[in-house]
């Protein structure tokens, strides 16, 4: 016993370092972990996540190559037409076009541009900015377990066919998707009342007595001026045209049967978790030609070097914490497994707790993963738990958090006095506790 509290110290030591320091520091730590625990404590190494690492590199590749070639652009054109033709419903409009923009191209970044053109609609309409700000930012997060090609999606297909229970990518979606709309339609309607309302709040009033500042907010923030390349809306059609292609492989693994995907190794079809990268690549390839797009502009890009910084994160976080789990399974299922499995909600709050600190959802995932299935909990009900490895609006300092609180002109979406009272802690618990009821409802009846 006293062994695995002295592994678990360092494994959750080496986590708080990583976050601490940030970035790719995270899997570098990770990787001092799995050094100490094989070479001081002779813990079996186990095997690293290679196929949730190269999921990821296909498909943040061809994302970027999206961004570069205008595609995030024009998508936020959309929304922004959108949110501007519907204006007095900007607080439940926002968060559902950040919501669907996440869950099309598989990564929260895309929600940076359109954040200064919510909180410009929402100035236009007199309406306190805070409202569509905060619950969209958190919307755009809650979108990641809902998209077919997002890093957390992936990882646990790959996890769930690693422990022989393979869920299909339908099966995930067919939980997520609903469960996400739920809980951002929960956080919208409780935001459309938050706070005072703006020409009624004091501290704005009193603000608006300093004719600078009245001057900041008559500066108007639009993307539609903004020129884009010709192959900007033949790239969007080139990449949902690679999503569709997945999710049609996936229902044709599991209900069509019309032999799409070729068989290999004595007759098996060709995993899904291969079949991802293949198509992702395949498309990104095709938007590269067609947008004659850099390759050297899409290794610059800012959803490429964020989708690097989580490879390695992921590279070293994982290996360590399987490896761990790996060496004190036993000790695991005898102390823990009865808890868990009468009371699985247990499970999802020690989820919720590490994503507040390690800021990744697919991160949270490649640690809880390994911890759940050892405990002997199934796949199907982990999936019912999924949305809760989104917690990193606990603490606010997201980048997308952020970005709400600087581009809010009028000061409304802010951090509070005592750290924790801020603007995305409420919304945030309505929007995943309710999503992750839904999740774990829908799981229990699907399966």
């Amino acid at each position: 016993m006293l062994m695995f509290w002295i592994q678990f110290a360092l494994v959750l030591g080496a986590i708080l370092l990583g976050i601490r320091r940030g970035g790719v520091a995270l899997g570098m730590i990770g990787g001092l972990g799995v050094a100490v625990l094989v070479f001081l404590f002779r813990a079996a190494p186990s095997e690293p996540p290679i196929a949730v690492m190269l999921i990821i590199l296909a498909v943040v590749t061809t994302s970027a190559t999206l961004q570069v070639a205008g595609g995030l652009d024009y998508l936020v054109q959309l929304a922004e037409k959108l949110l501007r033709a519907h204006p007095k419903y900007v607080t439940i409009l926002a968060p559902f076009c950040t919501f669907f923009l996440t869950m099309a191209v598989g990564t929260g970044h895309a929600v940076y541009a359109l954040l200064p053109v919510i909180a410009d609609v929402a100035l236009k309409t007199k309406t306190r900015p805070e409202r569509p700000m905060a619950v969209s930012s958190v919307a755009s997060q809650m979108g990641i377990t809902a998209s077919p090609v997002a890093a957390a999606v992936t990882t646990f297909l790959a996890f769930s066919a690693k422990a022989g229970q393979p869920l299909s990518l339908y099966d995930i979606l067919k939980i997520t998707i609903p469960a996400g709309v739920v809980g951002v339609l929960a956080a919208a309607l409780w935001s459309m009342n938050r706070g005072r309302d703006l020409y009624s709040d004091p501290e704005f009033l009193k603000k608006l007595e300093d004719p600078e500042f009245r001057k900041s907010l008559d500066v108007s923030v639009t993307t539609l001026d903004k020129q884009l390349p010709r192959a900007a809306r033949l790239s969007v059609l080139l990449f949902f045209t690679g999503v569709a292609t997945i999710v049609v492989l996936a229902l044709d693994q599991d209900f069509l049967h019309l032999g799409l995907i070729p068989l290999v190794n004595g007759g098996k079809p060709v995993a899904m978790t291969t079949v991802v990268q293949i198509v992702m690549l395949a498309f990104g390839a095709f938007i590269l030609f067609t947008a004659k797009v850099k390759a050297a502009e899409v290794a610059r890009s800012s959803v490429f070097t964020a989708g690097m910084i989580a490879v390695v994160s992921i590279f070293g976080i994982a290996w360590m914490s399987d490896t761990f789990v790996t060496a004190n399974k036993p000790f695991l299922i005898e102390k823990i497994q009865a808890m868990v499995q009468v009371a699985p909600w247990t499970f999802a709050v020690a989820m919720f707790c590490v994503s507040a600190f390690v800021k990744s959802q697919a991160a949270t995932l490649t640690i809880m993963l390994p911890f759940g299935l050892a405990l002997g909990l199934p796949a199907t009900l982990l999936l019912g738990l999924m949305p809760a490895s989104y917690a990193y609006f606990f603490f606010c300092f997201y980048p997308s958090d952020l970005a709400a609180i600087n581009m809010d002109r009028t000061g409304t979406t802010h951090i509070g006095k005592y750290l924790l009272n801020h603007s995305f802690m409420i919304p945030g618990f309505i929007g995943v506790g309710t999503s992750t009821v839904v999740a774990y409802a829908l799981s229990r009846l699907a399966f």
